[in-house]
């Protein structure tokens, strides 16, 4: 299949983001000045800069232009990624969290999205798909950890953003350990993708309340199908540990 030239573009920027051309934090040159120096039109680079968006590599600021994304360097997430990591019930902590913060964000966002949200969402939300069984998962993960982000960026609330902002790393690392395992259930990639696809056009259809129930219904089908998964694998374990040993 012909590679399409937002795909080329997206790609070249992505060897001039490692090259170092613009370093965490930079600010992108206007579109008009970089699709001249790219040689390609600005819708193709505008497609470009969205799946990088998408990816995790650059973010938007409303009315203020594409960044190149910065780390994470706030110290208090720090012990929560030990926790998480340490102790396995702490995924159902992030959920919780998650069902309160993303059902007000995609209920705020659905009433005050603008176009540009309504195209980064859309991208975000394609490029999750496009991303479904990537040999590496990560890339999976951060896909799902953006398309989640763009609705809450959508939501123009600071605090809001802020928070979820600074709980990236967190809820990347979430959306790993809950692929890993979800993705063992038989047919749970349709189930998710009609529930995230569902959070889109309500929130895209502003309808408010709709957005909120889309979001933290998918939240609690992600925590019951955990749950499931965590019930058949301690029945394995027991059946092995009842063998009788030789």
């Amino acid at each position: 299949m012909k590679q399409k030239i937002s795909d080329k573009v997206a790609e070249r920027l992505q060897e001039m983001l490692k090259n170092q051309t613009w370093t965490a934090g930079d600010k992108l040159p206007p579109e008009r000045d970089l699709a001249k120096q790219l040689g390609v039109s600005r819708p193709s680079l505008r497609e470009a800069l969205q799946k990088l968006v998408c990816a995790g590599l650059l973010t938007t600021r409303h009315g203020g232009g594409t960044f190149v994304q910065e780390k994470n360097q706030v110290n208090f997430i720090d012990p929560l990624l030990n926790m998480f990591q340490e102790q396995t019930e702490a995924k159902f902590d992030v959920l919780e969290v998650r069902h309160a913060l993303e059902g007000t964000a995609a209920y705020y966002a659905a009433l005050r999205h603008t176009e540009v949200d309504r195209q980064r969402i859309q991208h975000c939300f394609d490029y999750m798909i496009e991303m479904h069984g990537s040999p590496n998962p990560l890339d999976e993960a951060k896909a799902d950890a953006q398309f989640h982000l763009a609705i809450s960026e959508a939501a123009y609330n600071p605090v809001l953003q802020h928070i979820m902002k600074n709980l990236f790393s967190l809820l990347e690392n979430s959306i790993t350990h809950n692929l890993d395992k979800l993705y063992t259930l038989p047919k749970v990639f349709e189930p998710l993708s009609h529930q995230h696809e569902r959070m889109m056009n309500k929130v895209l259809e502003r309808d408010a309340d709709g957005a909120r129930r889309a979001a933290q219904e998918h939240l609690v089908f992600v925590g019951e199908s955990l749950q499931q998964i965590e019930r058949a694998e301690s029945r394995k374990l027991h059946a092995v540990r009842s063998l009788p040993t030789l």
